[in-house]
């Protein structure tokens, strides 16, 4: 892995119920907004779902992690196949800020900050108010902002399946009960 995907590699809380994750990814700030905020892009590293970026809008996200890697992994027991969540914007503002909310609470601040010829991006979850929650949407975030890192680099990426399996032990054991 490159020195841009290891910028603060796991997830931390940085209050309770509020998850904070960042990456250092190749830039510039235009293409990685890009993949924040265009369908097609967005579906090769998190989830599918048209939005127009005005505050109110709503909008649907469409996951398909067995598309995600190279290989669809394992998905565990009861997950897998597609998962739909309605959504709306909470704020925007191009190229450097998006604000949604996460069903059925909490919201997702997604920042892109340039730095040089890198981007540093930054998610902040929070209302991540239940343990198991918090350490399977760490698992979540890490595991898709690690496909996104291979895809902005031009890199085909591992299964979500076996990394988020992976990661959810692992953030089992980081994250305080």
């Amino acid at each position: 892995m490159t020195a841009a995907g290891t910028l603060a590699r796991y997830g931390e809380l940085i209050e309770p119920a509020t998850l904070r994750i960042e990456r250092l990814l190749p830039g510039p700030v235009e293409r990685i907004w890009a993949y924040l905020t265009d369908s097609d892009l967005r579906r090769q590293w998190l989830a599918a779902g048209e939005m127009v970026l005005a505050p109110g809008a709503p909008f649907e996200l469409v996951w398909r992690n067995d598309e995600l890697g190279d290989t669809p992994g394992e998905p565990p027991e009861g997950m897998g196949g597609e998962h739909r969540m309605t959504s709306r914007i909470v704020a925007v503002d191009p190229p450097r800020k998006l604000v949604f909310a996460w069903a059925p609470a909490g919201e997702v601040t997604i920042t892109l900050e340039p730095r040089g010829e890198d981007v540093l991006l930054t998610v902040v979850h929070d209302r991540l108010d239940d343990r198991n929650e918090r350490v399977g949407v760490a698992a979540g975030w890490h595991a898709h902002l690690d496909i996104l890192a291979d895809r902005a680099a031009g890199r085909n990426p591992a299964s979500f399946w076996d990394g988020w399996s992976r990661l959810r032990k692992v953030y089992q054991q980081r994250l305080p009960a």
